[in-house]
């Protein structure tokens, strides 16, 4: 069901780790030129076009691009009680954490009369896309909403792709998770046309441009989100859930599988790697994996994501090894099921999240922790994170000095301007001083 890599007695190199598990064949951009054909559909013939695409990618037209306030109104009423609940609960997690991420204003002085404040300014306004497809994701509405909110967001435009299930329209957890969180302004339209849409603006409906788009989706929402960026800034282009567990022979093989399995069942692009230096936990969990699958409701998503070449078994000599083939990786989601998880994470840096013993699954994280679920995948977590209040702030510096501060460093400002043929910016300094 899943393949076995065996590096015991080897001491491979960064490159040839990098290399040692395939991720699924994603390619961003070779989607990029069918997302820019959508995007530029959208930017001419606005709804009309949003209404052909929804007809072609979603099986059918909305009755109305942006949602009628009231039916948001009812969708929050007919949530299930354990869903309100639920909801609530992870809203109240997740802006305590997310409260913790907005850095307070910092002034340096740099000498007498001399002081430069740094401040994080929010942007004006937000598009935030909540992806269809094969599941719902009211968790990812609150996971885009949040941060932004929590940042001081004043503006906040949502999209999600229309149901054919439910008339052509969103489907009401996503509306109702919406409502909860204050969101009035919705629009039933998916995919690239959507980031289109948000990053331009759709004067007819009242949808204004956006600074920011956020949130996950499919590779052409990836390919889209690389085609605007420029004309607006992106969270990441997110791909295929992933999760890495790095366990040793104290880790239970039962909940190792379970989580594995739990990531497998997103699509049959999602990757599950184990790395362990125990032959015997590597057996124990690929027997565990047959057992499990064979009674999970998404088996035969899960039976091809775990037997794709983007998952693994992954043997090593020991934890050292492990935690460098994790960081070689840089997955979105990194478990540590170890005698001593804070061992390895002080050995561990790339990755979106990390969850740390027995009972911190990744399934905490995608709902009820209080992180976000939004994370960097395909190897991005080298370079960047997940979705937090920051990305929805600008740090801005504020440059204050005195007439003595000036004059301290003018001789400077003219060497320097002298230096690179710019003399007017040291005149610009020396007038200060020519007139009392």
């Amino acid at each position: 069901m899943i393949q076995t890599l065996d590096l015991r007695g080897q001491r491979p190199s960064r490159r040839d780790l990098e290399a040692l598990v395939h991720r699924a064949e994603i390619d961003v951009s070779a989607a990029m030129p069918v997302a820019a054909e959508l995007i530029a559909d959208v930017r001419a013939r606005g709804i009309d076009a949003l209404a052909e695409q929804a007809e072609r990618f979603d099986g059918g037209r909305p009755a109305a691009l942006r949602v009628d306030p009231a039916l948001i109104t009812a969708a929050v009423l007919k949530l299930p009680q354990k869903i309100r609940a639920a909801l609530d609960e992870v809203i109240g997690r997740e802006r305590t954490a997310s409260d913790a991420q907005v850095p307070p204003p910092a002034v340096s002085r740099v000498a007498t009369g001399a002081e430069i404040t740094q401040r994080w300014q929010p942007v004006d306004r937000v598009g935030l896309y909540i992806p269809g497809g094969k599941a719902v994701y009211p968790s990812s509405v609150v996971m885009n909403v949040v941060p932004a909110q929590v940042a001081g967001v004043g503006s906040i435009a949502l999209a999600s792709p229309p149901q054919a299930d439910f008339d052509h329209g969103i489907h009401p957890l996503i509306l109702g998770a919406a409502g909860v969180l204050g969101v009035e302004e919705i629009y039933a339209m998916g995919g690239a046309g959507a980031i289109g849409a948000m990053t331009y603006g759709i004067p007819s409906v009242g949808l204004d441009r956006v600074d920011v788009v956020a949130g996950p989706g499919n590779v052409y929402v990836a390919a889209a989100k690389r085609v605007v960026q420029g004309d607006v800034g992106i969270d990441a282009e997110a791909g295929p859930s992933e999760v890495l567990v790095i366990a040793d022979a104290t880790a239970n093989p039962v909940l190792i599988a379970a989580d594995l399995i739990s990531q497998a069942e997103h699509d049959e692009s999602a990757a599950a790697v184990l790395v362990t230096d125990s032959a015997a936990l590597a057996d124990a969990v690929r027997a565990e994996l047959e057992r499990q699958v064979a009674h999970a409701s998404a088996r035969d998503r899960v039976t091809i994501a775990l037997g794709g070449p983007q998952s693994a078994i992954v043997l090593v000599d020991d934890l050292e090894t492990a935690a460098r083939v994790s960081d070689a990786y840089a997955p979105e989601h990194l478990e540590i099921q170890t005698a001593d998880p804070g061992a390895v994470l002080d050995r561990v840096s790339h990755a979106g999240a990390i969850f740390l013993g027995a009972y911190s699954p990744v399934s905490l994280g995608d709902y009820l922790a209080g992180s976000n679920h939004i994370l960097p995948t395909g190897g991005s977590a080298r370079f960047t994170s997940g979705i937090t209040a920051t990305t929805f702030l600008r740090p801005q510096q504020i440059i204050q000095y005195d007439r003595d501060a000036l004059r301290a460093v003018a001789p400077h400002i003219r060497a320097m301007s002298d230096a690179e043929h710019l003399p007017a910016h040291g005149d610009a300094v020396d007038a200060r001083f020519l007139t009392p």
